[in-house]
């Protein structure tokens, strides 16, 4: 029986399913991971020179014998450049570099050191090539990886892929074929995974696994229209890339960093999640849902605060960091360590609509560290009376006045209603007041 199948958004192409710089001190309460997204996908790209290597999770929820991946390919894939990896090594990496929410407490005015108030604010040998020649398809090799049946295959037109995969039980949603014949001019190869569901009851796996990818070549890429077609609404993607250059940027959208270093009312710490999604959907809402993200660009060797314990050695040899010393020196906050690595944290949320090309990246050389960070400041609550106390007072409700400002600002909501939650009337400026209010002002 064939499959009834569609391609929607999955990492590099796409599935075929059924139907800033200034070092600060504070503590970390809480941060915004994958996980509070719907249809997040992800993806670490390890770049260095011309060699690449991806791996790819996605979130597909279902009967794994209906999962087929569909992955444009810039080069031949032997067997030894294909693996599978542990999910945990994305969850640990997304957890390092998520947006966080740190706090912070003010100390007694009347007690040096006083803390200013606008400091407060502000392989070939396995080829088996065997032609398809009605179809102008060519299969260059056929692997069986973890759980995976995967199949290498190249194509001198479209409609020939076209037939070949509905052929062999996969329907083609309408508008593939231009997207496909885009990749075939490239002279691109198809990278294409199924469930080998014998493998997979063997192993024991409730989930699937992310597949990984390594190969050589001068595109530093990553196709993402393929997972547009009958896409059930946008879609979100996170990209990991850790090289040893810097930062990293689109060259054919625009690369905004996330707002970052904002003072929030108090309250937002019970709900940081429900905050970070709103916020989000305001900055695509005022880029016209036509930019992509930067979330985290940090050099590795360390971080202040940590959101997550760094990844050590092992873990980044196994996402294919090649180039990392297999003997690391303790990370020292601070300090310079032992990981010769820079991460970029991209967050795209794409259709077909707003994104018609694939991304296209370049490495900027750029090594200045940045994060989307929130603050919560707690006001101090002594009884001293010195004379900064006094002055410290008077500035609290301006401070949480800007707190309700800002958090109107990054999400859009009413700040009457943001001020109710703080419990804090509006207090009108001098030049608002009535004259007889101006008349006996303390």
């Amino acid at each position: 029986m064939r499959l009834n199948l569609f391609l929607t958004a999955v990492l590099l192409g796409t599935a075929l399913l059924p139907e800033s710089a200034s070092s600060f001190c504070g503590f970390y309460v809480a941060k915004a991971d994958t996980k509070l997204f719907n249809k997040a996908s992800q993806v670490v790209i390890v770049r260095d020179g011309d060699k690449t290597a991806l791996t790819m999770a996605n979130d597909y929820k279902g009967d794994p014998k209906e999962f087929v991946i569909v992955i444009p390919v810039p080069t031949f894939i032997e067997r030894e450049q294909i693996h599978i990896a542990n999910k945990a090594l994305i969850d640990h990496l997304d957890a390092y570099s998520a947006p966080r929410l740190v706090e912070y407490f003010d100390e007694n005015p009347c007690s040096p050191p006083i803390m200013a108030y606008k400091e407060m604010s502000a392989p070939a040998s396995d080829r088996a090539q065997s032609e398809e020649k009605s179809f102008g398809v060519t299969i260059e090799a056929k692997y069986m990886v973890g759980e995976y049946d995967i199949v290498i295959l190249s194509a001198k037109y479209s409609e020939g892929l076209e037939t070949w995969l509905k052929e062999n039980g996969y329907r083609i949603p309408e508008g593939a074929g231009d997207i496909l014949g885009s990749y075939i001019k490239q002279k691109m190869r198809f990278f294409i995974a199924k469930v080998n569901l014998k493998e997979h009851s063997r192993l024991g796996f409730n989930y699937l696994r992310p597949i990984q990818v390594a190969y050589e070549s001068p595109k530093f890429m990553l196709p993402i229209r393929l997972g547009t077609i009958n896409a059930n609404g946008p879609q979100e993607l996170f990209i990991y890339i850790l090289n040893r250059k810097g930062r990293v940027e689109t060259t054919n959208y625009r690369t905004v960093k996330l707002p970052s270093g904002m003072d929030l009312p108090l309250y937002i710490k019970g709900e940081f999640a429900d905050f970070y999604r709103a916020m989000f959907n305001e900055q695509v809402k005022k880029e016209n849902m036509g930019a992509v993200f930067l979330e985290y660009a940090w050099d590795m060797s360390w971080c202040d605060p940590c959101a997550a314990d760094p990844l050590s050695a092992k873990e980044l040899g196994d996402l294919g960091v090649f180039w990392v010393n297999d003997n690391p020196q303790p990370l020292l906050p601070g300090s310079a360590g032992a990981q010769d690595v820079f991460i970029t944290r991209l967050h795209v949320r794409y259709d077909a609509e707003h994104f018609p090309e694939d991304l296209v990246f370049q490495e900027t050389g750029d090594r200045t560290n940045f994060q989307g960070r929130y603050v919560l400041r707690h006001p101090w609550t002594g009884d001293d009376r010195c004379g900064a106390a006094k002055i410290y007072k008077r500035h609290l409700h301006e401070r949480r006045e800007e707190e309700a400002r800002a958090l109107a600002n990054l999400t859009g909501r009413n700040i009457n209603d943001i001020r109710k939650r703080m419990k804090i009337e509006r207090r009108l400026k001098k030049d608002d007041r009535e004259w007889w209010q101006r008349i006996w002002e303390e």
